[in-house]
């Protein structure tokens, strides 16, 4: 089986879940991910758990991708959302991160880093653009 083509596991799938749970209170307005099967599948388990109903863009590009793609995803696709949910992989959106925030961090397997950025629209946004890293959160901690 080819890597893009594994699914979630039962960890991951209540991972997922608790990713929603998490997020109901403050949505994401669109979503940007990764086509591979297991981030449609953390998206679809988000979704549910969350009742997001919003707009999702599955991308090649963001499939095991250095942090320029994803940046690239963002400033061409972010629009006019005012809360903009990014679903990948490592090393790629640990390095986006580091970098947007000066702040080194580690997200295993379904963790979620939210960062504030102050941009007036999305395409504004560079790897010279400052973020504050708002929050952590673990969901396998509470499995």
């Amino acid at each position: 089986m080819r890597d893009a083509e594994r699914a979630l596991t039962k960890r991951g799938r209540r991972s997922a879940t608790r990713v929603g749970e998490l997020l109901s209170d403050r949505l994401p307005e669109r979503v940007l991910a990764s086509s591979a099967l297991r981030t449609r599948e953390t998206v679809e388990y988000f979704s549910k758990a969350a009742g997001y109903r919003g707009p999702v863009e599955y991308l090649d590009s963001l499939y095991l991708a250095a942090p320029s793609a994803y940046l690239t995803a963002v400033t061409e696709r972010g629009g006019d959302a005012a809360r903009l949910m990014l679903v990948g992989h490592n090393p790629g959106l640990e390095e986006l991160v580091t970098r947007l925030t000066g702040e080194h961090v580690s997200l295993p397997t379904a963790a979620l880093a939210e960062c504030s950025l102050e941009v007036a629209t999305w395409s504004d946004v560079t790897f010279d653009t400052r973020a504050e890293l708002v929050r952590l959160s673990f969901p396998k901690e509470d499995d």
